[in-house]
């Protein structure tokens, strides 16, 4: 497609710019930072919360802790596909936010019940909301810039850093509420944490809802697709769906893998038909994001230990204690967003700075397989020659994990984020979009089997900790380098985007 018929569809309005961008860039930024402060403030408590909950503290229940954690993470991301598909054709990105939103902190409010199968409910709640939810939201930011403009990988690294803004304070906040207000170190209240979370998808909401005029008509529902009606069969097909996806939480996530597989197939069929019709340089340029969601999965798969078997790790063979302190567990998901946050601008600037040598998509993907990879490196060393008398390793060794990880997130992540946008069919970025979140999906919940794998039957020990995390460097090093070599090839696919 030329340059003209590609931005055709995507008109851009004359925004007034804040800070070197259209000023709606803040707002989307303030709304998605609320989204994660709920979305985060939960995850460090769910696989505590299961086992303790559901099976009495045992370290047996580690294992399925893990598993439906994964499963979570992994509906949460998959069902991705269908709010980016609702946006495109059926509610437009503004209303879909603002549905998805008000479902999700349902599903928030439902967890803080004490039962499992209300829990569950909730979480397919949660999973239902945000899959209208996240998709949309990247992709209004997407939108807000013309083709071709080259703040756009920018833009994407600062709505980012609203994510991780976000994430770093809810752990902090839900830790202290749980376990200094309404709880102890012994017996958290872990249902503050759920409903601290659910005030958070509040205010979100509200912020969006407040904020959406500023964004001038972008993201309104499609012509024709006005009437309210439309947003009452959304809301009643969303209810029909939770049932469904309770229904794959509690079918396990060996059945669930495959169910994902799937998914993944059909999504790259109806893009690469949606390519081969706009012609062959679309076909190629689908043919190449399809190529990269597959080095997502793997990337995923690994980098999302920090909810599963990374808590366990930190709760029970990491020594938390120096100066008389002790570091608490839910603080360790804030150190990937505290790193993410002053390392953010540090490599938004290195990208424009290296201009003509700048790394290109693929390359910076096997950069962030690397850094993910020298992260289990740090934990196999900590694991073989640091371990202490009492079992333990020092608390250094994981909290430098979790920033080594970030830099590989920097790579990766946003970037990906801004790839869909410029190598999806126009008709279908949010359907794209949505794949680039199945990928995600589908390496979260390989992500809940592998630390499942790490734990054991038993729970987790320091043999089989080191076991696991071996077996995650070889394999992100080995994707790593496959992807440097492979880059040329990719590069041609995409017939120009950088």
């Amino acid at each position: 497609m030329s340059q003209a018929t590609d931005m055709a569809p995507r008109a851009v309005p004359e925004y007034p710019q804040r800070l070197g961008h259209p000023r709606p860039l803040w707002m989307l930024f303030m709304t998605e930072f609320w989204e994660r402060f709920a979305f985060y403030g939960i995850r460090w408590a769910l696989v505590l919360y299961i086992v303790a909950q559901f099976f009495g503290g045992e370290g047996a229940g580690q294992q399925p802790a893990s598993r439906t954690y994964g499963a979570y993470l992994a509906l949460v991301y998959a069902a991705a596909i269908f709010g980016g598909y609702i946006a495109d054709r059926v509610l437009g990105y503004q209303r879909s936010i603002l549905v998805g939103a008000a479902v999700m902190a349902a599903g928030l409010f439902m967890i803080a019940v004490p039962n499992q199968q209300v829990f569950e409910l909730g979480l397919a709640t949660i999973i239902v909301g945000n899959g209208l939810f996240k998709p949309n939201i990247s992709t209004m930011v997407g939108r807000l810039y013309r083709t071709g403009d080259e703040r756009r990988d920018s833009g994407f690294t600062i709505f980012y850093m609203g994510i991780n803004a976000g994430a770093l304070i809810s752990p902090i906040i839900t830790e202290y509420l749980a376990k200094a207000v309404f709880g102890s170190e012994a017996m958290p209240s872990y249902k503050y944490v759920f409903i601290a979370s659910g005030v958070g998808m509040l205010i979100s909401l509200v912020w969006f809802w407040i904020g959406r005029r500023g964004l001038q008509g972008v993201g309104l529902v499609p012509a024709g697709g006005e009437s309210l009606a439309r947003v009452a069969w959304v809301l009643l097909g969303m209810l029909v769906c939770i049932p469904g996806v309770y229904f794959l939480l509690a079918a396990g996530a060996g059945f669930l893998q495959w169910v994902l597989s799937l998914l993944f197939v059909a999504l790259a069929v109806l893009l690469m038909v949606e390519g081969i019709r706009e012609g062959r340089v679309q076909r190629d340029r689908v043919i190449a994001m399809l190529i990269i969601f597959a080095f997502n999965v793997l990337f995923w798969m690994f980098f999302e230990q920090a909810g599963s078997s990374f808590t366990f790790l930190a709760d029970q063979i990491v020594n938390r204690q120096f100066g008389g302190f002790t570091f608490p567990t839910a603080w360790f998901q804030s150190v990937n967003s505290l790193a993410i946050i002053f390392l953010a601008p540090l490599i938004a600037w290195i990208w424009v700075a290296m201009k003509s040598r700048n790394p290109s998509i693929p390359r910076k993907f096997g950069l962030g397989l690397v850094f993910n990879g020298l992260a289990f490196l740090l934990l196999m060393f900590a694991l073989s020659s640091l371990v202490d008398g009492a079992g333990k390793i020092p608390f250094w060794t994981l909290f430098m994990v979790y920033v080594i990880q970030s830099v590989g997130e920097l790579c990766l992540s946003p970037i990906g984020l801004s790839m869909v946008t410029k190598l999806a069919p126009v008709r279908l970025v949010g359907l794209g979009m949505g794949g680039w979140f199945l990928s995600t999906g589908i390496g979260n919940n390989l992500s809940g089997i592998f630390a499942g794998h790490v734990s054991g039957e038993s729970g987790m020990t320091v043999q089989s900790a080191l076991g696991g995390y071996t077996f995650g460097f070889w394999s992100l090093l080995g994707a790593g380098v496959l992807l440097f070599l492979i880059a040329p090839l990719i590069n041609r696919l995409m017939h120009g985007v950088k």
